[in-house]
Formats: C-alpha cells, sequence, structure tokens
C-alpha cells in the first residue's frame, strides 16, 4: 500500500478565473470502484440511415456551407433540427418581479466534421483538420456578421455518448446567442484587470511559465523536497505557433487547453500558417488523449472574443483557446453541490503520460 505522503491533497486556483477552483486528491483514486470497459464505437464508414452520412443530404435541413463548394464535400454545415436558440422567436424580453427572460433568439447549427461516419478527430488527416478549423472561423465570422443582436458564438464538440452526442456521427455545433456566457465573461473580464495590474496578457504569462519556469519548493524545518516544478512539465505538445498544455487546475482529469504561443484574442483572426499548425497540434493531442485513455469521449468548446462593444478594449487582455475535456467520470455530489471539480489523477502525472506516447 502507498505511503499516505504520497498522495496529493490540495486546492489549487484557477489563476485565470480564481473563484474557480479544483481539488486534486490522488488518493480517491485508490478506492474501490468497479472497472470500466471504455465506451464502444461506431467506427463503420457509412450507415445507410444516418442523417449525417454522404447521400443522405434530403433527411437533414438544408445546407448552409460546404467545403469544397465542388465536387464531393468534405464538411458540411445545416441548420440543427432541434435548436437551442432559433431566430424565428417573436417574444419579448420580460420582466416580473426577481424574475427575468431574456427572449431566446439566436443560431443552431450543425458542422458534420467528416463524411466517414466512425472516423475519430485523430484519425483525420491534417489537410481536412485544416478545412474544418477553416469552417469554424467561416461560420463565427458569418453569424457575429448576420445579426446585430448576436452577443457571442460558440463552436463546440460532444464525442461519445457520455459527452452528451446524441448522434455517433462525428460532428461539432455552433451556437451564436444573445448573451455572452459566464464562463467566457469572467475569463475575460479576470483576464483584463491582470492585464491593467501587469501590462500583460494573464494566458501569454501562463505559456512563458510553462515554457521556461523551474522552481524547487522545500520544506522549512526538514529541508526535503516538498515540490518540484520542471520547464515544461505541464506541455502536453509543442508547434511552431501553437502549445498544448495540461493546467495546473485541471478540472478534468486529462483535461488539455491549446493556446496560440503569440497573443491573439479574436479566433476570426487566425490565418492559412497559424491554422495549418494548429492542425497539426490538435490532431497530436487527441491521438495521445486516444492512446492512454483508450476511446476518449470528451467535449471540447473554443473561447475567444466576444464581438460586442463592452469587450472592444480587451483585445490586449484576452487569448483565445480550444478547450479539450475528457470525460472519464460522472460529477459526484460533492462536486455538483460545492461547485468544487475533483480530480483523482495529479495534472503533472497526466502531463507524463500523456508525452510519453509515440506518435513518430
Amino acid at each position: 500500500m502507498s505511503d499516505d505522503n504520497d498522495f496529493i491533497r490540495e486546492i489549487r486556483i484557477n489563476p485565470i478565473v480564481p473563484s474557480e477552483s479544483v481539488l486534486v486528491s490522488t488518493a480517491r483514486g485508490m478506492r474501490p470502484r468497479e472497472a470500466e470497459a471504455p465506451a464502444p464505437r461506431d467506427t463503420r464508414e457509412h450507415v445507410q440511415r444516418c442523417p449525417f452520412c454522404r447521400g443522405n443530404e434530403q433527411m437533414t435541413p438544408p445546407t448552409v456551407a460546404i467545403l469544397p463548394e465542388d465536387g464531393e464535400w468534405q464538411v458540411r454545415v445545416v441548420e440543427n433540427l432541434y435548436p437551442v436558440l432559433g431566430d424565428n422567436s417573436t417574444s419579448s424580453n420580460l420582466v416580473f418581479g426577481l424574475q427575468q427572460a431574456i427572449d431566446g433568439y439566436g443560431r443552431h447549427e450543425v458542422i458534420v466534421d467528416h463524411p466517414n461516419h466512425g472516423i475519430a478527430l485523430h484519425e483525420m488527416s491534417e489537410t481536412h483538420l485544416f478545412g474544418l478549423l477553416g469552417m469554424y472561423r467561416e461560420r463565427i465570422e458569418a453569424l457575429y456578421k448576420a445579426d446585430a443582436r448576436i452577443q457571442y458564438v460558440l463552436v463546440f464538440k460532444n464525442f461519445g455518448p457520455a459527452a452528451g452526442a446524441s448522434i455517433p456521427h462525428t460532428h461539432s455545433q455552433i451556437i451564436a446567442m444573445p448573451v455572452v456566457p459566464e464562463n467566457v465573461y469572467n475569463e475575460v473580464m479576470h483576464s483584463q484587470r491582470y492585464y491593467a495590474r501587469n501590462r500583460q496578457c494573464i494566458f501569454c504569462s501562463l505559456i512563458d511559465e510553462a515554457l521556461t519556469f523551474e522552481a524547487t519548493i522545500y520544506d522549512r524545518e526538514s529541508g526535503t523536497v516538498r515540490r518540484h516544478i520542471d520547464v515544461g512539465q505541464y506541455v502536453v505538445e509543442r508547434g511552431r505557433h501553437f502549445v498544448a498544455i495540461k493546467p495546473f487546475a485541471s478540472r478534468y482529469e486529462w483535461e488539455v487547453h491549446i493556446l496560440p504561443l503569440s497573443h491573439q484574442a479574436d479566433f476570426v483572426d487566425i490565418d492559412q500558417e497559424r491554422r495549418t499548425d494548429l492542425a497539426r497540434v490538435l490532431k497530436r493531442t487527441m491521438a495521445r488523449l486516444d492512446a492512454v485513455i483508450g476511446g476518449a469521449q470528451y467535449n471540447f468548446f473554443l473561447h475567444s472574443l466576444p464581438h460586442n462593444r463592452e469587450f472592444h478594449d480587451c483585445g490586449d487582455s484576452y487569448h483565445w483557446h480550444l478547450e479539450i475535456c475528457p470525460r472519464t467520470s460522472i460529477p459526484t455530489g460533492f462536486e455538483l453541490g460545492s461547485g468544487l471539480f475533483v480530480s483523482t489523477i495529479s495534472p503533472e502525472d497526466a502531463a507524463v503520460r500523456l508525452r510519453a506516447v509515440d506518435l513518430d
């Protein structure tokens, strides 16, 4: 049995949004529980009744955008048949007492990532991912321009039943909404406060630390090493323009964030050279996660600077990023009741295991 001193029990504060914290408790990983087999994955290339498979286009709403424009499509965008927000709402905003309701207008689109029904993200070519990322950028820009009422456009992907995917065919979603989500708002506001004090983007500071910082913390009484932080300890993958980092305060055990190495606030501003590198870093990061977890089910979402006037002066302080959150456990009553995420694997150990995957 492991010595109790070998375990980590500490509450880590999210440096971006300090009100968010994570309990890293590696001892919890030792508790007895029934082993779970990896979730089965539908790897078929084509399914006759799948609405997202090539040849079944008549089963979905009309095409909104397509790549390429001629020949067989590789990426296809359609309106969501069951949208969470719609642009045909006629209700007005309501206030009665303490209760408030905002009209649920907006747009909800589905991006069919690939014509292959069962292909995983890490199995797609870098060229294909370059095109998919370009479609994300194109639709974000188009949705902002289409309606001045839109406050935020979110791109996200649910992969696997545990992540909320209702259709197994690989797809992403994009929602244009009349409000800025609280988590994005908090990121932008806290980043702005940090910038006002330090004249530097906090995301850039975290990247600098991940790539250059090294420290050893000693016990004051015994002189033994309590913690050693190596240069690159949290780096999972690095390209010419992007880096994949395991957050120090990871909400999910295998959570990884991908960020531009050079400061950039708005994903819409990404150029082709950087999109090429992002495709490579994303593919390799997902391959590492798949190799370690074994059939990763996950959510990912793109956080970028909102386009409304309130945030027009936040370009120097905010840094867009892609958050990848594998779903390897179900939130417990403690997590739901306290708002404190619990991780049973230390981010340091998780990063070591992800880096150890041989992809070459």
